[in-house]
């Protein structure tokens, strides 16, 4: 799991993935705490996925910039699946647990 810096880190990954998972955080709110333990979870038995976070107070920039360039409201916490340039798959507050994850990497 990397974190992600800038625009330019999410461009080189999404260009460079045919999948990848990403997870808006906010450093400030529990649900977000509780949806970071459960990507975390997620990402410890996935090391072969392409598995990324922003921390939303940090990079506003990159979290509207998606929620802009992919049409999504942003929300926070939230997780989004990319796949083949399009976004596949979100959910946020306590819809992000390791289940969901593993079920919308499968589809």
């Amino acid at each position: 799991m990397k974190r992600f810096h800038g625009k330019e880190d999410f461009n080189l990954a999404f260009q460079g993935s045919d999948q990848l998972l990403v997870l808006k955080h906010s450093s400030t709110c529990p649900i977000s705490q509780v949806a970071y333990e459960e990507y975390e979870s997620f990402a410890n038995e996935h090391e072969q996925l392409p598995l990324y976070y922003l921390i939303v107070q940090e990079d506003r920039p990159l979290s509207n910039y998606i929620a802009e360039t992919f049409k999504v409201k942003h929300e926070s916490p939230q997780a989004l699946l990319f796949k083949n340039g399009e976004l596949a798959w979100h959910a946020s507050h306590w819809d992000i647990t390791y289940d969901s994850l593993t079920k919308a990497i499968n589809k």
